[in-house]
């Protein structure tokens, strides 16, 4: 790919999502949310004299492993705002109003125009990427302008463009970073095969935010009501086809549990879906002190942010999206030390895969093969035992990602050489 066929893909890309609108949500509030977005950015920051730093994420995902350098920037240094920025409305919508940000505002799209407009009404002392996202522009304008631009959480493999002989524009946008921090031994050399040695193995942030929340656990009265000393099952972040595999599984198995479902998403059609393939079911929203059904084994939470402390009362764990596009999030799960069972699209996550190995998660190819490791792990207490306690240690070993990047920035003194 070359400059011109990068702006071939742009224009396209626009236009994709222009027609994608007419009958897409998530589609119709990109653009929404893009509207008039230089005249609302002129006007937030027209009078701002505090150094900002601005951390980018695509979506929810990437915001998990960005919110524990925000959250320790603001507490480590005086007088730092941070603009946090969202590609994907499956961001933006849900962290809008996050309250460690100072601003939050969807990304423009990426063009010479944009990225120049942007960049000099927000004039950021540091522009942090988070895991990916490559927008040239936006990356070649921040090094013209100098402002220190850092990667983190990295993670790259040898079949990225990158590292191919056509990859000649994509190294060009790496060669705009002042430094990455990278998950793993693998990415770093990767990146020295192509002459690129400004990195640190740090880790992925996801460690320090998941083990944060665990230490900061609170109890929650309706679940303890619901789960009445029955072994649990929570089944997070699932797509239909977990849905058809969990509700299979679980109708042959000897032992009796109970099932807490977690969807990815939660609009309506969504929960109605879930409803069918559970007809017993409550949804979280419908419980009440007073009118709290004690029979039901199938519970549907309805709404965002439990999901974390929810796997504390696993006593297995289920993550979906390993028969769709990839695993969603195990750490979650592991830092309770919990058993992780998931679908067989894992192979690009390496906690999965080390999980996968240390005995405390295994990956399940349908429905028989999970009622298989429900009712090995219900019925040998000794093997329960050592999954849950690899499960933990392996998450506990891996803290301190955050504290890497935070440090470099202090030690560099990136936000006092800036020009704001």
């Amino acid at each position: 790919m070359n400059i011109v066929l990068y702006t071939i893909f742009l224009k396209v890309y626009s236009v994709a999502i222009f027609i994608a609108s007419i009958s897409n949500e998530k589609a119709k509030l990109w653009i929404k949310g893009r509207k008039k977005i230089f005249e609302k950015l002129s006007h937030t920051f027209s009078s701002e004299t505090a150094p900002i730093i601005w951390v980018h994420c695509a979506s929810l995902g990437e915001f998990e492993q960005g919110r524990t350098v925000i959250e320790q920037l603001k507490k480590e240094l005086i007088k730092p705002k941070v603009l946090l920025t969202f590609f994907s409305p499956s961001g933006y919508e849900i962290r809008k109003d996050y309250k460690e940000a100072d601003w939050v505002f969807y990304l423009p799209m990426d063009s010479f125009l944009n990225a120049s407009q942007f960049l000099k009404i927000v004039n950021p002392a540091i522009a942090i990427f988070v895991k990916y996202e490559y927008w040239f522009y936006y990356l070649d304008q921040c090094k013209k302008r100098n402002i220190s631009l850092l990667l983190i959480s990295g993670i790259f493999r040898p079949s990225h463009p990158f590292f191919q002989l056509y990859g000649g524009f994509h190294r060009k946008m790496l060669r705009c970073f002042t430094h990455f921090f990278v998950q793993d031994e693998q990415s770093k050399k990767l990146l020295q095969s192509i002459n690129i040695n400004n990195c640190t193995i740090a880790g992925d942030t996801r460690f320090d935010r998941v083990s944060s929340i665990a230490d900061n656990f609170k109890q929650i009265d309706f679940i303890e009501k619901f789960i009445s000393n029955n072994p649990i099952l929570i089944a997070g972040s699932t797509w239909p086809k977990d849905d058809k595999i969990i509700r299979e599984a679980v109708a042959d198995l000897h032992q009796k549990i109970k099932v807490i479902l977690v969807p990815h998403e939660i609009h309506p059609q969504r929960i109605n879906e879930l409803k069918q393939f559970f007809p017993t079911a409550l949804c979280y929203s419908q419980l009440t002190n007073s009118t709290f059904p004690t029979d039901s084994n199938f519970l549907i939470i309805d709404n965002i942010g439990m999901l974390t402390s929810l796997y504390h009362y696993a006593t297995i764990a289920y993550v979906g999206g390993g028969f769709n596009n990839g695993i969603h999030n195990t750490l979650e799960a592991a830092v309770h030390g919990k058993p992780v069972l998931f679908g067989m699209k894992y192979e690009k996550f390496n906690e999965a895969k080390d999980l996968i190995k240390n005995g405390s998660s295994f990956c399940v190819a349908d429905s028989n093969s999970l009622r298989l490791q429900i009712e090995k792990l219900l019925t040998n207490n000794s093997k329960y035992q050592n999954c849950c306690k690899n499960a933990k240690e392996y998450v506990r070993s891996k803290v301190g990602a955050t504290e890497k990047i935070v440090d470099y920035i202090q030690e560099n003194r990136l936000l006092t050489n800036s020009s704001n």
